[in-house]
């Protein structure tokens, strides 16, 4: 295709006259726009307002995360009244044998890198 063609094309396209539309078809037309138009929304209703246990229940996550949390909460301190022999196991690896400790500083913290010699 050449841009003579083109130019042929457009010419011939502005010497017929433009089709005109029956007023009956623009009714439809328009009346099929008007139906797909957004509406505004309905306002909702105000939620009801829950107690302080349901506003906490619901911000840890709900009744799944609240029973995650109290198995985990009763098996610590259940480890932690036990002492099962595992841990003792753990504690004499560390050295300490045969005498109760309370906390094992298994990480350094800044202080330590302060001490000289």
């Amino acid at each position: 295709m050449q841009d003579s063609d083109l130019d042929d094309l457009f010419a011939t396209a502005r010497r017929e006259p433009a089709a005109v539309v029956s007023v009956g078809l623009m009714a439809r037309v328009m009346a099929d726009a008007e139906a797909h138009q957004p509406r505004a929304a309905k306002p909702l209703a105000a939620a009801p307002r829950g107690g302080f246990w349901r506003g906490a229940l619901s911000a840890i996550g709900g009744a799944g995360a609240l029973a995650g949390l109290s198995t985990a909460t009763l098996a610590g301190v259940w480890i932690g009244f036990a002492q099962p022999s595992a841990v003792i196991a753990v504690t004499e690896a560390f050295g300490v044998e045969g005498s109760l400790i309370e906390t094992v500083d298994v990480l350094p913290t800044f202080d330590d890198f302060l001490t000289e010699g």
